[in-house]
């Protein structure tokens, strides 16, 4: 059994307030290296807060395009390794075969948004088509929504220094939150604890604190979802990625006021216009 690592740490430090120093202490957040592996071989290695890792490997074998479901995986063994873990998976065979091709194809793995490809058309891959994705919301709903992440952010109150994602349904408010150093991280946990939950992230928005990089967009809209709302804002990319995708994006929503980049025909009556 793997050892148990808090997701926070308590250091001293000196707070300098108004030139009055005064020594004390903070939680901070803890990051440790760990490994994504499948079948025996590891795919990729990041820096995440140690814990919610099952979701994070789930989350991470789906928005990477290596499974479909939680049922594509036979087994899953959090290993103890130096310093941090080992999220083993075993693939079901066919799904191993595919997976075991495509890695022989690759460079070798990379500690990053986009992981294990060593090509300019890997990474700029073709998208699954959410056009057909009927889900609306309203203005209130996305402002609801960045207010209800912020509520859930356990650890960010405690530290100030985590990313986090949400899924958002109107009317049944934020279903889950999950919260990492990295802001790919805390997406892919979420993905894994939706599919493990069985909730289809067609019916709800993902909430984001982070910038819009093509990356994020692509895990999204591999997730399934129809809209993904941001407290930053996107890169040009990621804006022509969502719109090719028909993937709703919002940015920039921060207290009443927001922006929509693309796909608008999803958020409902109620948002007006300036436009004569």
């Amino acid at each position: 059994m793997a050892k148990v690592i808090s997701s926070t740490a308590v250091t001293r430090q000196i707070a300098v307030k108004a030139g009055v120093s005064t020594p004390g202490s903070r939680a901070l957040p803890e990051e440790v290296p760990v490994a994504l592996s499948f079948g025996g071989t590891t795919q990729a290695v990041m820096m995440a807060t140690p814990d919610d890792l099952e979701d994070f490997g789930i989350g991470f074998a789906i928005s990477e395009a290596i499974i479909r479901s939680p049922d594509d995986i036979v087994s899953l063994e959090i290993v103890e390794a130096d310093q941090g873990f080992d999220i083993q998976m075993q693939l079901a065979e066919g799904v191993q075969e595919t997976f075991s091709a495509r890695r022989r194809q690759m460079a070798g793995p990379v500690g990053c948004g986009l992981c294990g490809i060593e090509s300019i058309e890997e990474a700029l891959r073709t998208l699954p088509d959410r056009k057909a994705v009927e889900f609306a919301i309203g203005g209130d709903d996305i402002r609801e929504a960045v207010r209800s992440l912020s509520k859930h952010q356990k650890l960010r109150s405690e530290t100030g220094a985590v990313h986090a994602a949400g899924f958002y349904q109107p009317g049944g408010g934020t279903l889950c939150v999950r919260e990492d150093v990295g802001r790919h991280n805390a997406l892919d946990k979420l993905i894994g604890a939706l599919a493990r939950g069985g909730h289809d992230p067609a019916e709800g928005a993902i909430v984001i604190t982070s910038r819009v990089s093509v990356d994020m967009v692509q895990k999204a809209v591999i997730a399934g979802t129809g809209l993904l709302i941001a407290v930053s804002a996107p890169t040009a990319l990621a804006v022509r990625t969502a719109e090719a995708s028909g993937l709703t994006l919002v940015g920039i929503a921060r207290g009443a006021d927001f922006e929509i980049f693309t796909r608008p025909d999803r958020i409902a009556q109620g948002v007006q216009s300036d436009v004569a």
